[in-house]
């Protein structure tokens, strides 16, 4: 994978965790930058963690399944975009009950939740040629970014950008996945 594409899977990565930004941001009622920049380094670092275990449990595996590896990728990336686009649509009530959504736990505990993709991800790196420290790295640094703005927009704005940025980064997913399983294909 070249950075291009790495760039694009760590921006679709991270939708799904700016679109969550966005609504604690409207319950948090952050608008310091220092406040928003600790959530969004948590959730970087944990979105950084998930792809590289991911990773570690697809390589393990890489030697039994090689010959289906682009399959693989081109169904994991398939399903992860379809459910973020489907979630995109999905109704959901944006503002909570700001003093459980303000909590450390709750706040690691979503930040896992928003991560769990980047893990079936990570699992796909594994029979790609790509270097996991950096792909996760930029998965990371792209995703703290994005809560950081998230956070701030969300306490700004609401909801509505949130379910298109997750729309979109739904629609990345499965243009990667298909991009992969034709680079297989053809070569």
């Amino acid at each position: 994978m070249n950075f291009w594409t790495i760039l694009l899977l760590a921006f679709a990565m991270s939708t799904d965790a700016f679109a969550v930004a966005i609504c604690k941001g409207t319950s948090l009622n952050v608008y310091r930058f220092t406040d928003a920049l600790k959530v969004g380094v948590l959730f970087g670092i944990i979105e950084a963690i998930t792809p590289a275990i991911g990773w570690l449990l697809g390589y393990i595996a890489v030697q039994y399944i090689e010959q289906w590896d682009h399959w693989i990728i081109f169904v994991l990336m398939l399903c992860l975009g379809a459910r973020m686009i489907y979630n995109s649509f999905k109704k959901e009530e944006c503002v909570a009950d700001s003093q459980q959504n303000g909590s450390r736990i709750m706040l690691i505990l979503t930040a896992i939740s928003t991560s769990i993709d980047a893990f079936a991800v990570g699992v796909g790196l594994a029979f790609a040629a790509v270097n996991i420290a950096y792909a996760a790295s930029m998965i990371g640094l792209v995703t703290c970014i994005m809560v950081t703005i998230g956070i701030l927009l969300g306490a700004k704005i609401g909801c509505i950008i949130g379910k298109k940025a997750e729309l979109l980064g739904g629609l990345v997913l499965i243009a990667i996945g298909v991009s992969t399983l034709y680079q297989h294909l053809v070569v």
